[in-house]
C-alpha cells in the first residue's frame, strides 16, 4: 500500500514538473538569468587573463549549473500565490513534499539541459571531458542541490517576486566569489578556503575542474565533493519542506 502511495505521489510530482516547464521554463527571463548572466559575468572577470581554456570552461560549467538550477525555483511559489494557482494545488490530494519535488524535478531537468552548453563550448575549443561519469554524477547531484536551495528562497510568504529574487541574488553572488570559480581554492587565503567549505558551488566547481583538467586539478577528492553535495541536498530539501509547510497557510 505504501509503495502504491509513493508511486502515486511521484506521478503527481511529475505532473507538477510538466506544468512548471510549460509555464515557467520557456520564458525569456529564464534564458537571461540561466545562461546569459553567468556567461557575461564569467567573461567580464576572465577577459584578458592568461588562463588555460579547460580551467575557464570548468568554472563556466559550475556557474551555469548554479544559475540555471536556481533561475526559476525561487519565484514559482510567489507567482502561484499571486495567480491563486496555489490554492488549487493545495486543494488537490498532494502533499507539500510532492509539490516541492515537482518543482525540483523541473528545475533539475532544465539545469541538466543547460549544462550541455559549456560542454559543447569546451569541445569547440578542443577541451574534452576526461572523467565523464564523474561529471555526470556531479551535474545530477548539483542540479538537485541548487534546485532545493532555490526552494528555500521562495519560502517567504509573499507574492512579490522581486523581493524573492533580491534575497536570492544577495546569497548567490557572494557564493560565486568564494567557491573557487575565479581563483583556485588552493590560491585562496586560509579564511577564503574556510568560507569555500560552506558553499555547495565549491564542490561542483571542483568536480568540473577534475572532470575537465584531470586528476591533479581537483582540490578535494571526488568522494568528498559528491558527499558534500549530497549533504547539502538533504539539508536544503529538509529546510525547504519545513519552511514551506510553515508558510503555506499564510499564502492561502
Amino acid at each position: 500500500m505504501m509503495a502504491h502511495d509513493i508511486s502515486d505521489q511521484m506521478r503527481r510530482a511529475c505532473a507538477i514538473a510538466k506544468k512548471d516547464i510549460r509555464i515557467y521554463y520557456l520564458l525569456g527571463p529564464v534564458i537571461i538569468f540561466g545562461i546569459l548572466s553567468p556567461t557575461f559575468l564569467f567573461l567580464a572577470f576572465m577577459m584578458g587573463k592568461d588562463l588555460p581554456v579547460d580551467f575557464l570552461i570548468a568554472g563556466l560549467m559550475g556557474m551555469t549549473i548554479f544559475f540555471a538550477s536556481t533561475s526559476v525555483a525561487p519565484v514559482i511559489a510567489p507567482i502561484e500565490t499571486q495567480s491563486r494557482n496555489l490554492e488549487r494545488i493545495a486543494a488537490a490530494p498532494v502533499t507539500i513534499t510532492t509539490v516541492l519535488l515537482g518543482d525540483v524535478l523541473a528545475s533539475v531537468l532544465f539545469g541538466i539541459l543547460i549544462s550541455f552548453v559549456p560542454i559543447l563550448l569546451g569541445m569547440a575549443f578542443g577541451v574534452m571531458v576526461a572523467h565523464p561519469l564523474t561529471l555526470a554524477a556531479g551535474i545530477v547531484l548539483a542540479t538537485f542541490c541548487f534546485s532545493a536551495m532555490g526552494l528555500i528562497f521562495s519560502a517567504a510568504p509573499t507574492s512579490i517576486t522581486s523581493s524573492v529574487m533580491m534575497i536570492s541574488m544577495m546569497v548567490k553572488f557572494p557564493l560565486i566569489f568564494v567557491s573557487g570559480i575565479f581563483i583556485p581554492i588552493s590560491d585562496l587565503p586560509s579564511w577564503g578556503r574556510a568560507l569555500a567549505m560552506f558553499s555547495p558551488l565549491t564542490y561542483i566547481t571542483d568536480l568540473c575542474r577534475y572532470s575537465f583538467q584531470g586528476t591533479d586539478a581537483g582540490y578535494y577528492s571526488v568522494s568528498v565533493d559528491l558527499g558534500a553535495l549530497t549533504v547539502f541536498l538533504v539539508i536544503f530539501m529538509t529546510a525547504a519542506i519545513k519552511l514551506h509547510e510553515r508558510s503555506l497557510p499564510e499564502r492561502l
